[in-house]
């Protein structure tokens, strides 16, 4: 009886076991699949995150360009307003230098028995003159006359060495030709006389620094 009974039950324990293996399966490839799974959405982040960063990097050196466009088209706007009309007023500089060489070349006697007309003309050149180079001035051209100055190679043209010993060696002591400047340029340098053999010009004094507190000083005080 125990073993027609033993008989009977064995295909209901066999079907029990398949299915607990089964279920065993099942739980083991769900694992399998969850752990796949967040293996995915980490490298997914990974990627994530370095795409964000690299899209970061590309906005800042975009703003960076930005900002440097915007500065050298503000210098070119600045340069084009200010050094317009640097040829022109070069051109002018001629016209100028024309006109104080007809009133030098006209003797001190001929200005002094020179009947009204001709005083007038004088005048008349003289003002024009002036009124150019007022002109020119409003538009940022300014003259140089650095005479009794140091000589600066940026802005004059030694022409000769004069010997002086009263004044400090590269010292300007003649001006032959003013210069003019514009802005920051030059539109032509002075052309000048330098003294030579004299002291030589004294450094800059540098700035003194100032030493450490005294504290009982300043209690005494």
């Amino acid at each position: 009886m125990s073993d027609q009974t033993k008989d009977e039950r064995a295909p209901e324990e066999i079907e029990a076991t398949q299915a607990s293996g089964a279920q065993a399966s099942g739980a083991q490839a769900s694992g399998e699949r969850a752990e796949g799974g967040v293996d995915g959405d980490y490298e997914a982040l990974v990627r994530l995150l370095k795409e964000n960063e690299e899209l970061k990097d590309r906005a800042l050196r975009v703003a960076a360009e930005m900002e440097n466009l915007r500065r050298r088209t503000a210098r070119d706007v600045h340069d084009a307003r200010t050094y317009a009309v640097a040829n022109f007023a070069r051109d002018m500089l001629s016209v100028s230098d024309n006109l104080r060489r007809a009133l030098d070349a006209i003797p001190a006697e001929a200005k002094a028995a020179g009947d009204a007309g001709f005083k007038a003309l004088i005048e008349g050149v003289d003002l024009t003159e002036r009124a150019m180079l007022s002109a020119l001035e409003r538009h940022g051209v300014k003259k140089l006359a650095p005479e009794g100055e140091k000589f600066d190679p940026n802005f004059h043209q030694a022409m000769f060495e004069v010997p002086n010993a009263d004044v400090p060696a590269g010292t300007v002591v003649q001006v032959v030709q003013p210069g003019y400047s514009i802005g920051e340029r030059v539109l032509r340098p002075a052309m000048v006389g330098v003294a030579k053999g004299g002291p030589k010009a004294a450094p800059a004094e540098a700035p003194v620094e100032p030493g450490p507190v005294n504290e009982q000083a300043e209690k005494d005080a």
